[in-house]
């Protein structure tokens, strides 16, 4: 299985359970990338427990300096089918690096990833006022489908 891959200068490496100054990267480009001010970074306990699960599966993007990109995604199983489903919870590249096609990568390494895991269906979400992740997704081969998101807030 392969698990990095340079393409244009830019390397896609899926995370291994060591690699925690990496993802701890990666989340400093998501906070940049969404927009995220004044929130508690994540401490690297907890960073090092998500990486130690079975089912979280970390890809970034390298410029071969820095983490540029990359994207979180869970592999949950289901009762309806023999296989799990792959689900994107992150995926942000860094404004300087965007509209390079590095998105795009991110996302053919995680379908070349799910198809040796026999992962055969990957689903994301996107808000409706996200033109640009729709578009995005879109771009990628991905489908839509208009579904009403619901959140409880227990606290």
């Amino acid at each position: 299985m392969k698990v990095h891959q340079r393409v244009m200068g830019i390397e896609i490496k899926k995370l291994k359970i060591f690699d925690l100054e990496q993802f701890r990267d990666l989340v400093l480009v998501f906070e940049e990338a969404f927009e995220m001010h004044d929130v508690t970074p994540p401490s690297y306990d907890l960073l090092n427990k998500m990486l130690q699960r079975d089912n979280f599966h970390v890809f970034v993007a390298s410029d071969g300096k820095e983490i540029i990109g990359g994207l979180t995604g869970y592999a949950l199983d289901h009762y309806f089918g023999n296989s799990p489903l792959m689900y994107i919870y992150d995926l942000a590249v860094k404004p300087a690096y965007q509209r390079q096609g590095i998105g795009k990568q991110l996302i053919t390494h995680l379908q070349d990833f799910c198809k040796t895991a026999n992962i055969f269906e990957i689903f994301v979400q996107a808000d409706l006022e996200d033109s640009h992740a729709l578009d995005f997704y879109r771009s990628t081969g991905a489908t839509s489908s208009e579904v009403v998101h619901f959140t409880y807030f227990l606290k």
